[in-house]
């Protein structure tokens, strides 16, 4: 089925900005154990959201990269998720750097809704600064084959190239740290010599600035905001209101069977991260001012 840029989607693409280690996965894996809800069975889809502006430095893809050929990719590989999975009334997706690309996203499918996840700047460097170092890794090899088998083909080698080296610097002690991890935000580079507390704080403070600049932009109803605190505090709840939102309305026994595996065991271990920043990284005045507390 070839797709027109301007024929509707026959489903409505439900899409989780959230920076990275915000309850992004937690949330996601609720509502697709929902019925009706269904997403890619793996992590995140950045090669098929970066397909056609590989070269572009950063993840902060402005919308007017979304040319006609960009977004007739983009909404075929939806198109196709969609028709996989038993053609389900929700596509749920989730990939972190569309925090920075909001108003990217949104000129590729203009029929989104979104769930813009926030949490505690404080918990996210103490949870972000471990995939930084390479811990919490997932297992290897079935990882990343499920990720490339919806990366486009002529893009692979790129992915494969920077992904070994990134891992192998670390493997062998080189570095202490990855280049880069999660979104990639505009001047990450010059942050290469700066303690990596630094680093993640400014990451998750990028992506949380871009995403609320371009949902002020964006219809109300189109936008609805999810603190992981009360996520995690009440799981149930909150993914009953989310499915009222969308006018969905499921049982309340499927709600909580679907919630049943969100957990807050993460909420409040940045306050260690708190007692222990160095003033010199100017972290704690990054976070007091983004930490949306």
């Amino acid at each position: 089925m070839t797709d027109n840029n301007d024929h509707p989607l026959p489903f409505t693409p439900l899409i989780i900005i959230g920076a990275g280690r915000s309850g992004t996965n937690a949330l996601r894996d609720a509502l697709t154990r929902l019925p009706g809800f269904a997403t890619w069975p793996c992590d995140e889809i950045n090669p098929i959201w970066r397909h056609g502006n590989l070269d572009w430095p950063n993840d902060e893809i402005p919308p007017e990269r979304a040319t006609p050929t960009v977004r007739r990719s983009i909404r075929r590989a939806f198109r196709r998720i969609w028709r996989q999975r038993g053609q389900p009334d929700f596509v749920v997706e989730k990939t972190c750097a569309n925090a920075l690309r909001v108003s990217f996203v949104d000129a590729v499918l203009p029929e989104a809704r979104y769930i813009h996840i926030v949490r505690n700047g404080f918990d996210i460097v103490a949870s972000a600064r471990k995939r930084w170092r390479g811990e919490l890794e997932v297992p290897g090899l079935p990882y990343y084959l499920a990720k490339a088998r919806y990366a486009p083909l002529s893009d692979l080698p790129r992915y494969a190239v920077s992904a070994l080296r990134n891992r192998l610097a670390i493997k062998l002690g080189r570095k202490e740290h990855f280049d880069s991890w999660g979104p990639r935000f505009a001047g990450l580079e010059a942050l290469s010599d700066a303690p990596l507390d630094e680093i993640v704080a400014r990451q998750w403070a990028a992506c949380v600035n871009a995403s609320d600049a371009a949902f002020a932009q964006t219809a109300t109803s189109r936008v609805l905001e999810l603190r992981y605190e009360d996520l995690t505090t009440d799981p149930a709840a909150n993914l009953a209101g989310i499915t009222s939102w969308l006018d969905a309305p499921l049982d309340e026994g499927v709600v909580r069977a679907a919630a049943a595996q969100v957990w807050a065991t993460s909420v409040g271990k940045g306050q260690v991260v708190a007692r222990t920043l160095s003033p010199e990284c100017l972290i704690e005045n990054e976070l007091s001012e983004f930490s949306r507390l």
